[in-house]
């Protein structure tokens, strides 16, 4: 399914090609990944359980992000709101208003199923410009701290690592599109 489209970008349901794509980008610029986390995606596309978007610009696979209808696990975890998973845009495509379209897709999708959407952010600076995109799109602390691995941090925590796991959950109000 095409969600939007103009003459340079392209925002579609990810397809298994966009997979290896990815991956080998990804790897090309120094980014630890791997293939199973986009099947895994496209796995839980298939069953229903969320929806994987790709943005094609200029005809190359550019970025992605996945909506889930229900949270995977997390401050929200189990309150039934849709969540923001894994939202990236490779280096050599930012900048060039690819993200914010991929992000005003995922929330017009969760807002079919809720008025509130939430996602996790890392805190290490790779996820700086993440970080600020959320932000200015009004994205709030949900008010339970980090996370790491899942679980709340608890004050003085010294057994945490600086690393993918360690998260802020945000959330945002969005005009519900979906039945009363």
């Amino acid at each position: 399914m095409v969600y939007y489209n103009d003459n340079e970008l392209m925002i579609r349901n990810m397809e298994e090609a966009d997979a290896r794509i990815f991956t080998d980008e990804e790897i090309a610029q120094g980014w630890h990944t791997d293939i199973s986390k986009y099947l895994a995606r496209l796995q839980d596309q298939s069953a229903g359980k969320c929806v994987s978007l790709t943005a094609v610009y200029k005809g190359l696979p550019a970025g992605y992000v996945n909506v889930y209808l229900t949270g995977l696990g997390g401050a929200f975890s189990g309150k039934g709101l849709p969540e923001i998973v894994d939202f990236g845009v490779l280096g050599k495509y930012q900048r060039k208003g690819i993200g914010s379209k991929l992000m005003d897709v995922a929330e017009e999708i969760a807002g079919q199923y809720a008025d509130t959407v939430w996602l996790g952010v890392g805190l290490h600076s790779g996820y700086g410009s993440a970080q600020r995109m959320y932000a200015k799109r009004g994205y709030i602390p949900d008010g339970t701290g980090v996370w790491y691995r899942d679980k709340p941090c608890a004050q003085y925590e010294t057994e945490i690592a600086n690393d993918d796991d360690l998260v802020l959950f945000l959330s945002k109000k969005l005009e519900w599109k979906g039945e009363n």
